[in-house]
C-alpha cells in the first residue's frame, strides 16, 4: 500500500469517528455506518457487525454480500465469529473451503470465500465482532486487519460511552429504533426468518405488511424535522396499539415500517388485519404544538406461502402491493 492511500484510509477512519459521534444513541445507525465504511475501505464484497445473544451470533448490521442475510443467526460455538469473541483477537480465514474453524454451510449460503473477523473490544472485553467478506480466497492484505482493528475500537467505544449499557441491554438497544422504540430493520429480518421457517415446517401462513408513511417530506419541509419525528413516533405508536401480542411492528428506516402477522389463518384474516391497521391511523391527523399534521400511510400485504415462499420475494410482493395502494389513495384525494 502506498503512503498516499494509507493516509487517505486513516483520514476516512477519522471522518467515520466524527460521524459516529453525531449519531449518538442510534446504535443501529452506528453499526450500519461502520459496516459501510469497513466494506469500502477494505474493498470487500460485504461487511457485517455481529452481536452475541445467548448461544448465537446475530447479523445486527450488514452491507453488500451480507445485506440479504441481515438478522441471520449463527450458532456461536460453530462460527469464526464466536471463536473470535472467545479468543478476543482478530482472525483471518483465507479460504472458507479449507478452513476447519468456519461453518462451511453458512459461508456457502452467504457466498463468501475469505473474511477477516475482528472483536469489538471495550476495556479488553469483546462485545461483538465486525467482519469483512470477499467472494475470493486470500482477498485481504495484513493492512486491512490493522484497519479493522482501529474501526472496531471506534464502534465499541461508541456503544459503551454513548449508551453506557451492559451487554444484554446493549443488544436490546442495538436492535430497536432510537426514535420510535420499535424493533429496527435487523430485528425485523431476524423475526421474519424465524416466522417463515416455522410456518414452512408447520404448513401455516404468515402475513407481511409493508407500510409507507404518507407525506413525511412535506411535513419536514413545512414544519421542521421535530414535527416529522413526532409524526413518525405517533404512526409507530398507533400501529403498535393495533397489533396483536404475537405480531411484530418495526421501523425499517426513514418513513418505512414493516409488520409481521404470525399465525394467519387465510387471506381474509390477513386483509382484516390490514383494515385494522389502516383504521388505527384515523382520524388521519396529529396535534403537535398547536399544529395539525396529516397522518396516513399506504399498506401492502404479502402472504406466505400463497404469494411467495422466499423472504426477498415476499417483501417485494408486499412493496408492490403498498405502491399500488399509494397510487389508489392518491386518485381518491
Amino acid at each position: 500500500m502506498g503512503e498516499t492511500e494509507g493516509n487517505d484510509r486513516l483520514l476516512s477512519v477519522i471522518r467515520t469517528q466524527t460521524e459516529i459521534a453525531k449519531l449518538g444513541l442510534d446504535l443501529g445507525g452506528v453499526m450500519t455506518l461502520v459496516a459501510e465504511r469497513a466494506q469500502a475501505l477494505t474493498h470487500a464484497d460485504g461487511a457485517v457487525v455481529e452481536l452475541p445473544e445467548g448461544e448465537d451470533m446475530v447479523y445486527s448490521a450488514a452491507t453488500g454480500l451480507g445485506e440479504p442475510h441481515l438478522g441471520l443467526r449463527l450458532v456461536r460455538r460453530n462460527s469464526l465469529s464466536g471463536l473470535c469473541m472467545e479468543a478476543n483477537e482478530p482472525l483471518y480465514c483465507r479460504d472458507s473451503e479449507l478452513d476447519g474453524r468456519v461453518s462451511r454451510d453458512a459461508c456457502r449460503l452467504i457466498g463468501l470465500r475469505s473474511m477477516i473477523v475482528v472483536p469489538l473490544r471495550h476495556d479488553d472485553h469483546a462485545v461483538g465482532v465486525i467482519k469483512v467478506m470477499s467472494k475470493r480466497p486470500n482477498a485481504f492484505p495484513y493492512e486491512d486487519l490493522e484497519l479493522l482493528a482501529m474501526m472496531s475500537e471506534l464502534i465499541a467505544a461508541a456503544m459503551y460511552h454513548s449508551a453506557r449499557l451492559g451487554e444484554s441491554e446493549l443488544f436490546q438497544q442495538a436492535t430497536h429504533d432510537s426514535l420510535t422504540g420499535l424493533p429496527n430493520r435487523a430485528l425485523f429480518f431476524e423475526r421474519l426468518r424465524v416466522a417463515l421457517a416455522l410456518a414452512g415446517r408447520e404448513k401455516k401462513r404468515v402475513g407481511v405488511l409493508a407500510v409507507d408513511m404518507d407525506g413525511l417530506k412535506p411535513i419536514n419541509d413545512k414544519f421542521g424535522h421535530r414535527a416529522g419525528d413526532a409524526a413518525l413516533r405517533e404512526l409507530g405508536a398507533r400501529l403498535k396499539r393495533a397489533a396483536r401480542a404475537s405480531d411484530t411492528v418495526a421501523r425499517l428506516g426513514g418513513d418505512e415500517f414493516g409488520i409481521i402477522l404470525s399465525a394467519v389463518d387465510d387471506r381474509d384474516a390477513a386483509e382484516q388485519a390490514v383494515r385494522r391497521f389502516s383504521e388505527a391511523l384515523l382520524p388521519g391527523e396529529l396535534e403537535f404544538e398547536e399544529l395539525r399534521l396529516p397522518l396516513g400511510a399506504s399498506v401492502g400485504l404479502a402472504l406466505f406461502a400463497d404469494d411467495a415462499t422466499e423472504l426477498a420475494d415476499l417483501l417485494d410482493f408486499a412493496d408492490q402491493a403498498m405502491y399500488a395502494d399509494k397510487r389508489r389513495r392518491k386518485t381518491q384525494e
